[in-house]
Formats: structure tokens, C-alpha cells, sequence
């Protein structure tokens, strides 16, 4: 379970959205006064605080939950304005783990959070799942990807589109639905890019780069 606490909606449900298509759990509030309310019924694996907010700021957050013995130890990540470079060197001086800057975009904002979970020891979600089609094999905790036994080595974006594919044999995924899952929901970009990365993807799988299967007039999928 990952706690935000950020007081701006749009970003706010962005966030939650980005940590669900990636298989987290999480829950937002625009304060941390009805932060201070849920950490009594659950504490979670992971906090995302953003610096600015109305009343007590992110950094008082921090502080107090940095204070209190059930909230020590669980990591932080904080979310600062891109040029306040003074409020990053607070932060990490009062026990945050790790800092995001405004604007961020998507798949830098999961990857640090799986990141961070994973070098705290409380990544939950993706532990030790194998997923397997064929001769490929992935396995979402160590993010390798073996083919016919030999690791092959892919791109961030090349691992999330191997791994949605495989993962739902048979679903066809439209470029566009693609698009949004892999690269964000507000990604804008010409859908043809979705085809050069299956172009690479294929040619990196060899012989079992024929798993994935072009569906016409409509996407892709695994089979």
C-alpha cells in the first residue's frame, strides 16, 4: 500500500492512476491531517509527499513521520519543484529517501517508486512473479527476461510492452491503449511509434518474437 498525500487533484489522480495500471496499491489525501487518520488503521509500505501543501507543509510531514516509531522506518519520496534545490537538501537531511521533481513524467515517477520499494524490501506486488509464454520467461521481480534460456536485454519501455502483452495471451491491445499503458495516460505521440518498438522487441526475441502478433487495422498481441 503507498500513500499520497498531494493537494492538487489532477496530479493527485494521476499519480494513483499510474501506481494502479503498474499493479500498486495506493490511497491520496490533500492533507495530512486525514493522512494522520489512516496511518491509525494501516500503515503503508511506502509515502509520497508532496512539499507544498496548505497548512503543514510536506517537510513538517517528514518530520513528524520520521518521529514516530510506527512511520521510522517506512521510505519516503518526496515531490519538489523542479528548481528548489534548497527543499530536496532539506528533505533528504530530514530522513526522505528519495525526491521527485515537477514536472515529472510517468514512467519516471513508477520507476522510482518500484525502485525504492524494491532497496527497502517492500516490494509486495511484483516478488518473485514468473510470467511465461512459450520460450520467454519474465520474471517482474528481478525484471529478466530469458528466451529459450538466454537472457536478453531490453529497454525500460521494451520490458512494460513485453510484459503487458505476455501477460494477457490472446488480448488485443490497440496502439493507442498501448500508448497510454507504456507511456503514459496524458503521452502524446504518433501511435506509429508503438510499431518501431515491436519491430525492436521482436528482433531481440529472435525466433520467439513471432509470440507477438500483429492484429490488423486494430494492434498487437501475444499468442
Amino acid at each position: 500500500m503507498i500513500y499520497i498525500v498531494e493537494d492538487d487533484a489532477e496530479i493527485r489522480e494521476l499519480e494513483v492512476y499510474a501506481l494502479k495500471s503498474s499493479g500498486f496499491e495506493s490511497k491520496s489525501f490533500d492533507s495530512g491531517k486525514n493522512l494522520d487518520e489512516e496511518i491509525k488503521v494501516q500503515v503503508p509500505d511506502l509515502f509520497i509527499l508532496d512539499i507544498m501543501l496548505p497548512g503543514e507543509d510536506g517537510l513538517s510531514i517528514l518530520k513528524r513521520l520520521r518521529a514516530q516509531e510506527s512511520t521510522k522506518n517506512v521510505p519516503i519520496i518526496m515531490i519538489t519543484a523542479k528548481s528548489s534545490e534548497l527543499d530536496k537538501v532539506k528533505g533528504l537531511d530530514l530522513g526522505a529517501d528519495d525526491y521527485i521533481a515537477k514536472p515529472f513524467g510517468i514512467l519516471e515517477f513508477v520507476s522510482r517508486v518500484r525502485a525504492l520499494l524494491r532497496r527497502s524490501g517492500n516490494m509486495k506486488s511484483e516478488e518473485s512473479v514468473k510470467i511465461t509464454l512459450g520460450e520467454i520467461v519474465l520474471d517482474s521481480g528481478t525484471r529478466e527476461v530469458l528466451v529459450s534460456g538466454n537472457s536478453v536485454e531490453l529497454t525500460y519501455k521494451e520490458y512494460e510492452l513485453l510484459k503487458l502483452l505476455i501477460s494477457h495471451p490472446g488480448l488485443v491491445y490497440s496502439r493507442q491503449q498501448i500508448l497510454e499503458k507504456i507511456w503514459g495516460i496524458d503521452f502524446k505521440m504518433d501511435t506509429r511509434t508503438v510499431d518501431m518498438h515491436i519491430k525492436t522487441l521482436r528482433q531481440k526475441l529472435g525466433e520467439q518474437g513471432s509470440v507477438i502478433q500483429t492484429v490488423r487495422n486494430v494492434g498487437y498481441k501475444a499468442q
